[in-house]
């Protein structure tokens, strides 16, 4: 079955330079994916001339006539910019031409923008970013929020645990994947009122054998692989995110560093060339790119504004993994199974229709 995809091609730091050659790249090693990029028609009809793929059977162009720049504000993205790549690529999954949409555009319009134009799951108070990180056991910890709610309240990071919850069971294919609630220690006394009132309700889904909650887990939890899913607020988990990027790239340049300062040193980096290979190609952020947007009514994933075309193709392929998995069907059968439905405009909405399979193209 064809899955199709929207690429906001004019997001990012790079632009259609990234994002077409590694939608071409994924298009061309996925025989049942079908993208739509969205853009300037020119701009990105110029680029696919580039690479010899303008005439590409399973991809498409839509023009869209501005972008949304890393600097707008929102309320530029959302008020004025309404002929954006950004937006277009999205309200393409509402009108069900598209099962998901990738974009590596400012974080803060893609959220408001994506929220406008899909609005949320019935239930689901506030989107979440939810990011895959590595670990000892070389499988993702998945962790939200990165940084899309700074202030949280206890029932917004249930809704977390029960979307992260769903979405790691789809994914990766585990009836009860484990989720922690990230503290500053493993005792039930530690953490503020939210996480300690948010460990409450996190233990009586555990005890209806709702949810498979390990408890509290601290920060070093998070790249042992303690659990599969970890759960904080925005607020945390953007720094989170951010100091252990940080910290990657410090190590990066270290290793480098002392092993060009003496001829030994040098010599012993040709001898562990091979597991020095090993290492960064495991330790590889761009491996690990593509942030989902959950408890949207479609599935939106964000690629780092500064990826290359290596990293932005996984943003691709989590989308595309999402999509084949029937990712939303389920976080939404989740949520409206175990929580109550809100009474606002986002559970009065029609849900998002996407397109039904169709059966492989052939060129």
């Amino acid at each position: 079955m064809t899955i199709k995809i929207s690429i906001d091609c004019m997001g990012g730091d790079h632009g259609p330079s990234v994002t077409i050659p590694a939608a071409v790249s994924f298009a061309n090693h996925e025989p049942d994916a079908e993208l739509i990029l969205v853009g300037l028609e020119s701009v990105i009809a110029a680029e696919l001339n580039k690479l010899g793929a303008s005439q590409h059977p399973r991809i498409s162009i839509v023009n869209a006539t501005e972008m949304v720049t890393m600097d707008d504000p929102i309320e530029v993205a959302l008020r004025r910019k309404k002929d954006s790549s950004m937006r277009v690529a999205v309200a393409l999954i509402k009108e069900g031409k598209a099962q998901a949409c990738v974009s590596a555009g400012n974080t803060g319009a893609l959220m408001a923008v994506s929220r406008y134009v899909l609005k949320t799951i019935p239930g689901v108070d506030r989107p979440a970013i939810c990011f895959p990180m590595p670990n000892q056991k070389d499988s993702p910890t998945y962790m939200l929020d990165l940084g899309a709610n700074v202030d949280c309240e206890p029932q917004h990071l249930h809704q977390f645990a029960l979307m992260g919850s769903a979405l790691v069971s789809a994914l990766e294919g585990r009836d009860q994947p484990t989720v922690g609630l990230l503290n500053i220690g493993e005792e039930d006394i530690k953490g503020n009122e939210v996480v300690k009132q948010t460990a409450a309700l996190l233990r009586a889904d555990h005890e209806k054998g709702i949810l498979n909650f390990y408890g509290n887990v601290e920060g070093n939890d998070i790249f042992e692989g303690t659990t599969d899913i970890v759960v904080c607020d925005g607020f945390v988990g953007n720094v989170v995110l951010k100091a252990s990027e940080g910290l990657g790239r410090f190590l990066k340049s270290i290793v480098k560093s002392e092993f060009k300062s003496n001829p030994i040193n040098m010599l012993g980096a040709i001898i562990a060339q091979g597991a020095l290979k090993s290492i960064s190609q495991r330790m590889n952020p761009s491996r690990y790119n593509g942030a989902s947007l959950l408890g949207l009514r479609g599935l939106v994933f964000k690629s780092h504004g500064g990826e290359d075309a290596y990293g932005y193709e996984w943003a691709i392929k989590r989308a595309y993994d999402a999509a084949n998995h029937d990712v939303l069907s389920k976080i939404s059968t989740t949520i409206a199974a175990l929580m109550p439905q809100d009474d606002g405009a986002s559970a009065g909405e029609a849900p998002v229709t996407t397109p039904e399979p169709t059966q492989q193209k052939t060129a």
